[in-house]
């Protein structure tokens, strides 16, 4: 790793990290050419540089995992959760660092790179209590069911979620004694190669994570999927878009692999006359417009009664009148950033022509924030990121697009329903991946708890992927919960008792002593 001053017009940031793929432990440069990792809050500022790999790079990555897969796989697990332990140590010594790359990187606030962190140390200490459940089962019939890991183990994760999103997929695939070959979102390679340092660190042995940085489905990300027919990955795990998880499904499918799908959705809140009102507002905005809209999982439909609707929408409006937005870096607490990247921003963009043509109003929003129309409640300097207002529309019906598609942005869609049964025949109609219902009806929660079908269903709170332990949109294998552990191994039914020793035949190489100068970051 090397580090070098920034751009004389962003030296206040930070410096840049002039970064590697790592391949059999070993940093190496990529066969092509490199990309930058530009911040999304200003893009003056270079977070970093990494290779942009090619075909080769990938098929380098995927046979040194297989390499590593013997030694590690018969690793005893006590050794492989030091080393997932000692990865948390050095994360969780290092998160005010890691907190800042995170926040220069894809613009989340200080506040919501806190809570990235902290939720990936959560699920780190999730899965190495889940780790030793199950290892074996005795039948009936006399036969032995016990897990075997899966083999090397293909990783694709979002940039919006630069560190859960990932670790919530290589922490149970390292535990069940899997490799990985990891191709890091081209807008975050540097929290991602940190990440990887951390657990090089803690002594991970070479050749068990392997990364290939570059661009998406032009780039590296066609090489890397192309992986899954030519045999480099006997599991996969993705997380981000539906429409590339479908691909990412299909191709899964045709070569017999279980795939563990993370795909983004936003879910409905249904708000009856009997709610605080004042609660479902806030926990609305929060949901909807954290992370700059840019969850996973987060709050797309808001289902109100007529009974209430016209309060609620008062109260609604209010709040979003006096929601504060801009640059994180400088002012930390606002509600939200600005977009991932430009190609993000076209889209937000986009989708605000099709509301408006499908007969919905816009209430708030439907504009990019500029240094010309910015307001007191637009804070810092904005003029090299993307940043959007807050949309939130009105007259929203199962019907229209707005209603149905992701959207990934600041964006919210009112909708009022007459009663309950229409609320949950909405959400239903919405297909979104969590529900939560704002109520003090008791009678009414048992029904929705009954009825409703989502992923996430939540009572007067909101569901979203904050909640780092749960399921959530899973095809497949679910991460963030016990069974995502099933991703990445393979029940072996057997008649005689196992071995757990180590093969001593099959022992890694040591690992490379590593040292990080994270004081210079």
């Amino acid at each position: 790793m090397y580090v070098k001053a920034n751009s004389p017009h962003a030296l206040s940031a930070g410096k840049s990290v002039i970064g590697f793929n790592v391949i059999n432990g070993k940093e190496v440069e990529g066969d092509l050419s490199l990309i930058q990792a530009k911040s999304a809050v200003d893009h003056r500022d270079l977070v970093g540089m990494f290779p942009d790999s090619g075909e080769k790079d990938v098929a380098r990555a995927a046979k040194a995992a297989a390499d590593a897969f013997r030694g590690w796989s018969s690793t005893p697990l006590q050794t492989r959760e030091a080393v997932l332990q000692g990865t948390a140590e050095v994360l969780a010594a290092r998160r005010d660092i890691f907190a800042r790359i995170i926040t220069r990187e894809v613009g989340l606030t200080p506040r919501e790179a806190a809570a990235e962190i902290q939720q990936t140390l959560e699920v780190c200490a999730f899965f190495l209590g889940e780790a030793n459940a199950d290892q074996a089962q005795a039948y009936p019939s006399g036969a032995i069911i016990r897990r075997r890991p899966a083999g090397v183990c293909g990783i694709l994760a979002t940039g919006t979620s630069p560190l859960l999103a990932p670790a919530r997929k290589i922490i149970p695939a390292l535990l069940a004694g899997s490799t990985v070959v990891w191709k890091p979102s081209d807008n975050a390679p540097t929290t991602a190669y940190l990440f990887l340092r951390a657990m090089m660190e803690a002594g991970l042995p070479p050749g068990v994570v392997n990364t290939v940085n570059g661009r998406g489905r032009a780039g590296c990300g066609k090489h890397f999927l192309a992986g899954l027919d030519k045999g480099h990955f006997q599991a996969f795990s993705f997380a981000g878009s539906l429409d590339l998880g479908r691909t990412v499904g299909e191709m899964c499918g045709r070569n017999l692999i279980l795939p563990s799908l993370d795909l983004a959705g936003k879910g409905a809140m249904l708000v009856m006359p009997d709610a605080d009102l004042q609660q479902a507002a806030a926990d609305a905005i929060e949901a909807a417009f954290g992370q700059a809209g840019q969850r996973l999982i987060g709050l797309a439909n808001l289902l109100v009664h007529e009974a209430c609707a016209p309060a609620f929408k008062q109260i609604l409006m209010d709040r979003v009148s006096r929601l504060d937005v801009g640059n994180p870096m400088t002012d930390p607490d606002v509600a939200y950033g600005p977009m991932i990247n430009a190609r993000a921003a076209t889209a937000f963009r986009e989708h605000w022509e099709k509301g408006l043509a499908a007969g919905a109003a816009l209430l708030s929003g439907g504009d990019q924030w500029t240094e010309a129309n910015r307001t007191s409640h637009v804070k810092g300097h904005i003029g090299h990121g993307v940043y959007m207002q807050p949309c939130v529309w009105e007259g929203v019906t199962p019907d229209m697009g707005l209603f149905r598609n992701h959207v990934s942005g600041p964006a919210l869609s009112l909708s009022t329903v007459q009663t309950f049964d229409e609320a949950m025949a909405f959400a239903e109609a919405a297909c979104g991946p969590t529900l939560s219902l704002y109520t003090q009806d008791h009678a009414l929660i048992a029904r929705f708890q009954r009825e409703n079908r989502a992923d996430i269903a939540t009572i007067n709170a909101t569901a979203v992927d904050s909640a780092a332990l749960h399921p959530f949109a899973g095809h497949g294998t679910a991460s963030g919960c016990r069974s995502a552990l099933d991703g990445f191994i393979r029940w072996q039914a057997s008649n005689a008792p196992g071995n757990d020793a180590p093969d001593a035949a099959a022992t890694l190489a040591p690992a490379a002593t590593i040292h990080t100068d994270w004081d210079s970051l």
